[in-house]
């Protein structure tokens, strides 16, 4: 039982750092030039779709990987 919630966390682990990475930040500086790729690629209402699936993906994802954490502790300690 530990292994495997061991496993899915750092599965997950590894996931909300490459959706966290994907993101492009409020401010439009340096990430816009990084982030502007998705746009002229995928169009502009492709690329703020994508952007608000990822963000949204990663906060679910996010409350989950805290929910586990809390309970390995309990299941270790």
């Amino acid at each position: 039982m530990k292994l495997i919630f061991g496993i899915v966390l750092l599965v997950m682990a590894i996931f909300l750092i490459a959706a966290v990475l994907m993101q492009s930040g409020k401010d439009k500086r340096l990430s816009g030039t990084i982030a502007g790729g998705a746009e002229t690629f995928f169009g502009k209402s492709k690329a703020s779709k994508m952007e608000k699936t990822i963000s949204n993906i990663t906060t679910v994802v996010s409350i989950i990987f805290a929910i586990l954490v809390v309970v390995m502790y309990v299941i270790i300690a």
